[in-house]
């Protein structure tokens, strides 16, 4: 007798934020709905992000009008859907005579803030320096610039609690289970998916959505069939993560010679992200890791702006990764669309192949819905759009200051900076991870960085965490935060209870 066949829906390649979140919305429309990723949940580009919801000011010069619009909407729906991993955040853009004219400015800052329709953050505005607070950490010489809302996000957290939601909904999700290959077979499809160390598995579904991300192309090489020849261009993008450039709650968009912006982003209390490039490579191991020379360019850019230098010296952390871009034949590597793109194959009998190409962290939502509106013909049965009204995992917090203030009072004994970082990454969840506890004792071994073993054993029995890396950089990110010396002890320690 041969080995069991899973019957399901829709399967769904790929655990990034495109893949949970198609997973997501699926399986709240009645779907029965598989997913599977080769690694760990956001364990790629989903990770490797700026971390930012926002419109993308510098694709208005792009003409890019769509995308800015629908990602300005977006920026308002998914700041209620999950306001304990997304948060308001001000920018400052200091000017100086090099850069494009004041005019051009005020009119791109007039578009944004109109283009999306109504907003409930600030809108932008103009300011002299010096400022009490939007100067601080820029050079004296900078006399005027101007400030802005967006949002900053969680993104590897995003992921994880769409995945999650994606789950109670009746999901199955399969981390660590490479896809191998699919065929039509009998008005289906006949996929082989392998979990890590174990032996291939056989999936029949009525549909297959390829959201492998950076992989997206491998894994149409590996379906039977493929009709879909469009192609990805994959452009690398490193962060420098240094001790925070000022003590004031804003980021900085700075404007390169290059005409390139870089973003200072305020970053887990303590530091301040710098990034990004945009380096054409081949393949994804090319992006594995930041070069001396997207440094000295990170460097140098915020330099011509910063009143205190910043040196390689001071990076206390770096991450680089791939965007898999729509590849829409531009040359430069910054022109790229970010836009998304979907295909579908309805060859050999009308078994759909939906495949994703590019896309932004901040539109995920709309790219699902978008994705179920293609697939809607073959499931005529599966209900309508619903993601913009129910709140994500955690984010059923009404108003998050009170109860975040609320968490404080109740677990008064774990100390202020402990509950408010498991707050921001846990939100309504927190008395799931904190339980009853009273004191620092009753969190099991303190790790450092504001890791316990009580939040650990949570990420590994709720969230689908096994390894140290999956822990410390992307359920949290108390590796920041810890010694080389803390990081090994938890990695030993994780070992041996595994």
């Amino acid at each position: 007798m041969g080995p069991s066949i899973e019957e399901t829906d829709l399967l769904v390649i790929g655990g990034g934020i495109n893949g949970a979140g198609i997973a997501r919305d699926a399986a709240g429309r009645g779907l029965a709905v598989t997913l599977v990723e080769q690694g760990d949940l956001a364990g790629a580009t989903s990770s490797w992000s700026s971390k930012l919801i926002h419109g993308g000011l510098r694709y208005l010069e792009q003409y890019e009008l769509r995308l800015v619009r629908e990602a300005l909407q977006e920026r308002e729906v998914l700041l209620g859907l999950a306001p304990h991993i997304i948060r308001p955040l001000l920018f400052v853009l200091p000017y100086d005579a090099s850069m494009r004219p004041v005019w051009m400015i005020r009119t791109g800052l007039w578009i944004y803030d109109h283009l999306g329709g109504p907003i409930t953050l600030p809108r932008s505005r103009a300011v002299g320096f010096p400022h009490m607070e939007f100067s601080a950490g820029l050079n004296p010489e900078i006399r005027t610039g101007f400030v802005y809302s967006d949002c900053r996000v969680d993104d590897s957290r995003l992921t994880v609690v769409n995945a999650v939601s994606a789950r109670e909904k009746g999901a199955a999700i399969h981390t660590r289970t490479r896809f191998e290959g699919a065929r039509r077979v009998e008005g289906a499809w006949q996929a082989t998916v392998r979990p890590e160390g174990g032996e291939p598995r056989t999936i029949r579904a009525k549909a297959l959505v390829n959201a492998a991300g950076p992989w997206v192309v491998d894994a149409l090489d590996r379906i039977e069939g493929e009709r879909i020849k469009d192609r990805v261009r994959l452009v690398k993008g490193s962060h420098i993560i240094v001790p925070k450039v000022h003590s004031q709650g804003h980021a900085l968009i700075l404007q390169n010679v290059d005409k390139r912006v870089v973003f200072v982003i305020p970053y887990q209390n303590d530091y301040s992200l710098i990034g990004t490039t945009d380096v054409a490579v081949e393949n994804v191991e090319q992006a594995a890791r930041i070069t001396p020379e997207e440094i000295e360019y990170l460097i140098t850019a915020v330099n011509r702006f910063l009143a205190k230098p910043i040196s390689a010296e001071q990076i206390v952390s770096t991450y680089a990764g791939v965007r898999p871009l729509y590849d829409d034949g531009s040359a430069n590597p910054s022109e790229v669309t970010r836009d998304y793109v979907l295909k579908m194959d309805l060859a050999h009998g009308k078994v759909p192949l939906l495949t994703v190409f590019g896309g932004k962290i901040t539109t995920y939502r709309r790219l699902a819905e978008e994705a179920l509106a293609h697939l809607a013909p073959h499931f005529p049965g599966m209900g309508g759009d619903w993601t913009a009204k129910e709140t994500l995992p955690g984010g059923d917090v009404g108003h998050f200051n009170a109860f975040r203030d609320e968490m404080h009072a109740k677990y008064a004994g774990l100390g202020r900076e402990l509950v408010e970082a498991v707050v921001r990454r846990h939100g309504a969840r927190t008395p799931q991870v904190l339980g009853d506890a009273a004191d620092r004792a009753s969190l099991g071994r303190d790790f450092g960085g504001g890791l316990t073993e009580r939040e650990v054993a949570y990420v590994t029995a709720n969230e689908w965490a096994q390894t140290a890396e999956d822990i410390l950089w992307r359920r949290t990110k108390c590796g920041l935060h810890m010694t080389p010396a803390q990081r090994a002890a938890f990695e030993g320690w994780l070992r041996e209870k595994r």
